[in-house]
């Protein structure tokens, strides 16, 4: 059942990872890249690819491979994660003005962590490389709980592993699962317009309280949230 919102004071910042909190674009689909290279074909351009990034691989591999069948893009898989556990941080940083929000969280004693249905064995490491691991609150993944985005029990989970009430919680996302997750655990859902959005989404349509168009544009919005 869905929750519905509150204006009680914001507690905690909770983020999706691909395409919100981090740009790992680059090493996504270099990853996408060098295995069809592997195949003997050519480089799907970057542009094309990106807006699939927040799909995960099997999102990146339908366009990577569109004529393969189930089977295949299993297959097609396991090498595709081999390869992007191999360069996992290689190009992968924050999205610009992202340091300067985490700290701005850190000053105000605002706990922040992620919600992401990447799996933990990907994203634990990936956190830790860029040295963020240390500073969050909190971590659940893909593989955490059996349920993942847009179901809400991720997001009611990681609320409950900070110790605070859903309803102070605002969890910032670049997919229409994220908002969908976020109102049904009762937080208040922002949508991350910079992230891996393509103009067929239509993200203006969701149901969020707010759209940033860069990380920073989220401390304007806490301070009158």
């Amino acid at each position: 059942m869905m929750r519905e919102t509150s204006r009680a004071p914001v507690g905690a910042v909770l983020f999706d990872l691909d395409g919100t909190l981090l740009d790992t674009a680059p090493d996504m689909v270099g990853a996408l890249n060098t295995l069809r290279r592997e195949q003997d074909l050519a480089p799907v351009p970057f542009a094309i690819a990106r807006p699939y990034v927040s799909h995960g691989s099997s999102g990146l591999l339908r366009v990577g491979f569109p004529d393969a069948d189930a089977d295949e893009i299993e297959r097609l898989r396991e090498r595709f994660l081999a390869l992007y556990n191999d360069r996992l941080a290689d190009e992968t940083t924050l999205f610009p003005g992202g340091d300067i929000l985490l700290a701005h969280l850190e000053a105000a004693a605002l706990p922040w962590g992620v919600v992401t249905n990447k799996p933990g064995w990907l994203a634990a490491p990936l956190l830790a490389e860029l040295g963020l691991e240390p500073r969050m609150a909190v971590l659940v993944s893909g593989d955490t709980l059996p349920e993942r985005k847009p179901h809400p029990r991720p997001l009611l989970h990681a609320a409950e592993a900070i110790g605070i009430d859903p309803l102070a919680c605002v969890y910032v996302g670049d997919a229409l699962r994220d908002i969908q997750a976020a109102r049904a655990a009762g937080m208040r859902p922002v949508v991350a317009s910079f992230g891996y959005v393509a103009a067929a989404d239509a993200h203006h349509l969701w149901p969020a309280e707010a759209w940033i168009d860069a990380l920073t544009d989220l401390i304007g919005w806490l301070g009158s949230a």
